[in-house]
């Protein structure tokens, strides 16, 4: 009789010990799966912030190569106005000295 109910209680006990690891191991699995859950939505959220810079950052490298296009004409234009520039100071200086000699002449001829 004494051996049936040390079985019994050695049973028991084992029952209740497994019982308890059962709920402890359930619970630690719960909290990894809401972890792993938190960490898929942070990976998604991420994702999605990556995409959006990205494109920001396309959008700004576009904006750079317009703007580097629009610099380029910008030199062309200021090269062809400094040129007809310095013609038209060569000109002006050519009329000048028309000028002057022409206003010699004139004194001259009084």
């Amino acid at each position: 009789m004494l051996l049936e109910w040390s079985i019994v209680t050695v049973s028991l006990v084992l029952v209740v010990v497994l019982l308890i690891k059962m709920f402890y191991f359930q619970n630690l699995t719960i909290k990894e799966q809401k972890n792993n859950d938190v960490m898929k939505l942070t990976l998604k959220e991420a994702e999605v912030l990556i995409r959006k810079y990205q494109i920001q950052l396309q959008r700004a490298l576009g904006n750079i190569d317009i703007l580097n296009e629009q610099m380029m004409k910008l030199r062309r234009e200021i090269k062809t106005v400094k040129q007809r520039n310095s013609q038209y100071r060569i000109e002006n200086e050519k009329l000048r000295s028309r000028i002057k000699d022409l206003e010699s002449r004139i004194e001259a001829l009084l």
